[in-house]
């Protein structure tokens, strides 16, 4: 969380029940059939078992952890997830396997949020290590959310200013704490 005696911007979120898991249907066991990629599996990373042969290893799913893709990553201010925060939803995910698209859209808990950015990072970069290469990133703020929606778009849709930002060891540090499963 913030140093010691740092005040919170938003000291009392409002605080949201997680949506249940996702159960594996028996299509997606099955190992004859081919499998997409869809909104929930990136929300939830609670996919089918077999992806380890696009990337990852044999039984390792390609682009899943331990971790759920983005309902789980920490919020940099709060001991809550971005689910728990509201912060990113299910609705708000959009997958188009076929095209290689993924986007989500997320809201910040408060529209003055300096933590926009590095919340947009977090979820870039969960999705940059997850996802196989093919696919195409949208990450942005849920319009008229926040009142720097079109300069933290720019920012996170800008690849050299997101590789810039990744080759700072603080901000990489920061984020890897976002993207670090509770204890």
């Amino acid at each position: 969380g913030p140093g010691a005696g740092a005040t919170l911007e938003n000291a009392n979120p409002l605080i949201y029940r997680r949506a249940g898991e996702r159960p594996v249907t028996a299509r997606e066991e099955d190992d004859e059939l081919p499998d997409s990629i869809d909104d929930r599996e990136i929300f939830d990373g609670a996919g089918p078992q077999r992806r380890g042969r696009e990337r990852g290893g044999p039984g390792r799913p390609a682009f899943l952890n331990a971790a759920h893709l983005i309902r789980s990553i920490n919020d940099p201010e709060h001991p809550l997830t971005l689910e728990e925060l509201n912060v990113v939803e299910q609705v708000r995910v959009k997958v188009n396997d076929a095209e290689s698209t993924v986007s989500v859209e997320f809201t910040p808990t408060i529209p003055h949020c300096s933590m926009a950015t590095l919340i947009g990072l977090s979820i870039k970069v969960k999705l940059i290590r997850s996802l196989p290469e093919r696919f195409k990133l949208d990450v942005h703020i849920t319009p008229g959310t926040h009142a720097s929606e079109h300069a933290v778009n720019k920012q996170l849709a800008d690849k050299e200013r997101v590789a810039a930002a990744l080759e700072n060891s603080h901000l990489l540090e920061v984020v890897n704490q976002c993207l670090s499963a509770r204890s």
